[in-house]
């Protein structure tokens, strides 16, 4: 890593002149990622630290000066690095963990290696990760994960040490100016994550083991003598993630016989508690927290994101109902606060906005903007994405989301794109700013997203639902959505497309082949199409979980796996077909997308065909993104038309 002065212009407002009504949003305002992500204010307000994309793969942090928002610092990764999760450890003092652009470009994969440096470039340390020296650091080398902070901040943290070749959990605290660990947890149950009380006591442990069982584990006062949870004691699955400041009860997420997750309140047994925020129909999406780094607020994330105050007469409560008036239509997040709870940062976005980062001032009682995640962006002409529900053919509640094109109130017989998320066992989709739902919006398309069973956010019951229906019951409540937008009479018929990336992309030619009726062009980007070999070739079948995950999720029965494979069901796939690839992605391997070209051959239905070099599982540069959805776009007006 390199630090310089170099100058760098980050955009402080939104200052691009909207286009004349006529013209379509360019392109490349969609294809372009976000230029910086991820701010932290310091604990004492001086300074605040911004992720920066330059561009053709580089990635640098920046530090500022929060009086005049004068550069004081220009870290700049090596390429195709860039940084994962960022803190302020002390007044001075910044941490990196630090990820490769390995995977989609909105889960870049971490490498376990944690640098940590002064908020002038000074005091460079590399902290941990594969390249320590086992000589000086005493651990030896590993993946370290950054696991939390302490209460006051010191120049520590606190870091899980993961490796391959051990099967225990071991949480250190890590001094990031001496680089020195000190062991303060050690539990011989692999991938547990550590909640610790504000003194820096280890006190639970929780995760999964390779059945996808919960997990949960106690220790004494002094955080010894570990042992498990009975999950009758708890009366369900029970998820702590904080303790109350004075460290005497335990915040958690509770979900009971497989239903959504609410957020608790109990005594450290976890036998008696109580409910902050419930709801029925889905789990708690987001905590949100104050400067004492307590929460007193939670998110419910189906629909428009609804907020429930612990206690609505706080002060807390009072303040950002107040913050969140000020920004109508928008959702307003802390995303963190200075020592002396005089500044906050908040991130605030809506369904046409991908969001901004504004100072809050609490003495001068100011807001001022910061940052603007995507200057190419006009919210106001973006489209409104509209929440309903619908039941599925065998009565399963579900939900989802219609993207509006741009101006249009009450859509009637719209050509339309159904867009299935990846997956499948991942979050929904929700609310927030869409970057291919407001694509095809922008090209005069109702986008239809279905949150189908399998998915996460509505408790396991739900999530397990989608296991080993990937090809049958999935499809049949992606087809049920479609279904359900004709009879309303918002899509056209005889202009449906399916498109998708990933496990979107293996929907678009399932739905194909299922529903030829309804479906009447299918594109798939990254997609994976025969089960078998996939769950054979992904980089997920490299490691044992990986592995027991497929064998859980998908099955292993040859015949069930080229059923449900769309290169086994290529004949009939009567659609047009376009399928986009990286050529070294390793998630959903290249192979997969020229295997369902062959097979399209084969059955007399030749694909439209976009091969990547240099890219993985979706594409990082702005360049072939921008490609794609020329393509894209082509494509579907070729095929079912636009307004």
């Amino acid at each position: 890593m390199q630090w310089t002065r170099a100058a760098l212009a980050v955009v402080l407002a939104v200052s691009t002149l909207p286009a004349q009504a006529a013209e379509p949003v360019p392109v490349e305002a969609f294809a372009a990622a976000a230029k910086v992500s991820s701010p932290r204010l310091s604990p004492d307000g001086a300074h605040i630290a911004v992720s920066v994309n330059l561009g053709e793969g580089n990635y640098a942090i920046v530090v500022y000066q929060v009086a005049d928002m004068k550069q004081t610092a220009f870290l700049r990764m090596p390429r195709y690095e860039l940084p994962v999760q960022t803190y302020w450890v002390s007044d001075r003092r910044l941490l990196v963990a630090k990820g490769r652009m390995i995977g989609s470009r909105e889960k870049p994969l971490p490498m376990g290696e944690i640098i940590a440096t002064d908020y002038d470039g000074s005091n460079q340390t590399y902290v941990y990760g594969w390249q320590q020296s086992t000589r000086t650091r005493g651990i030896g080398r590993g993946y370290g994960y950054i696991d939390g902070l302490p209460a006051t901040p010191n120049d520590h943290f606190y870091m899980r040490r993961l490796s391959h070749d051990s099967d225990r959990s071991m949480l250190y605290d890590v001094d990031t100016v001496r680089a020195t660990h000190r062991l303060v947890a050690d539990i011989g149950v692999r991938d547990l994550a550590f909640v610790l009380d504000p003194a820096g006591v280890p006190r639970f442990a929780w995760g999964t083991d390779n059945e996808n069982h919960h997990l949960l584990y106690e220790a004494n006062a002094e955080g010894k003598d570990w042992q498990p949870v009975p999950p009758a004691r708890v009366g369900g699955k029970f998820t702590p993630f904080a303790l109350t400041g004075a460290g005497d009860a335990v915040y958690a997420l509770l979900s009971v016989d497989g239903g959504p997750a609410s957020l608790v309140k109990s005594d450290l047994s976890g036998g008696t508690r109580t409910v902050l925020a419930s709801d029925a129909f889905g789990s708690v999406g987001d905590v949100e927290w104050n400067a004492e780094l307590q929460p007193f607020a939670a998110t419910f994330m189906h629909g428009v994101p609804r907020m429930v105050y612990f206690d609505p007469e706080s002060e807390d409560a009072r303040e950002h109902r107040m913050l969140a008036q000020s920004f109508p239509g928008m959702y307003v997040t802390y995303a963190n606060h200075t020592s002396d709870g005089n500044l906050s940062l908040l991130y605030v976005y809506s369904d046409r906005d991908p969001g901004a980062w504004y100072l809050y001032d609490r003495r001068q009682a100011k807001v001022s903007l910061l940052f603007a995640a995507r200057e190419a962006i006009d919210p106001a002409r973006m489209g409104e994405r509209r929440y309903f529900r619908f039941k599925a053919s065998d009565g399963m509640e579900l939900d989802g989301y219609l993207t509006l094109p741009e101006g249009v109130q009450e859509p009637r017989d719209l050509p339309m794109v159904l867009l299935p998320h990846g997956g499948p066992h991942a979050d929904g989709d929700r609310w927030s700013f869409d970057t291919d739902a407001q694509f095809l919006a922008s090209r005069g398309y109702l986008v239809l997203q279905v949150n189908y069973r399998g998915s996460l956010g509505r408790g396991y019951d739900f999530e397990e639902a989608g296991f080993q229906q990937w090809g049958t019951r999935i499809q049949d409540d992606l087809l049920d959505g479609v279904r359900w937008a004709i009879a309303q009479g918002f899509a056209d018929a005889d202009r449906i497309c399916a498109y998708g990336a990933s496990f979107g992309a293996y929907s678009a030619m399932m739905t194909a082949a299922r529903a030829p009726e309804l479906i009447k062009c299918a594109a798939g980007l990254s997609g994976l199409y025969d089960l078998e070999v996939f769950t054979s070739k992904s980089d997920a079948a490299s490691y044992a979980a990986g592995r027991n995950y497929f064998a859980r999720t998908v099955g292993s029965d040859p015949a069930t796996l080229k059923a449900n494979s769309p290169t086994g069901l290529a004949d009939r796939i009567r659609a047009p077909v376009l399928l986009a690839h990286g050529e070294i992605d390793k998630r959903t391997p290249y192979s997969q997308a020229v295997a369902m070209k062959q097979a399209l051959e084969r059955a007399g239905n030749a694909p439209e065909w976009m091969a990547v070099p240099g890219e993985a599982h979706g594409f990082y540069k702005d360049g072939n993104n921008a490609e794609f959805y020329r393509r894209l776009e082509a494509f579907l007006a070729k095929h079912i038309g636009n307004r």
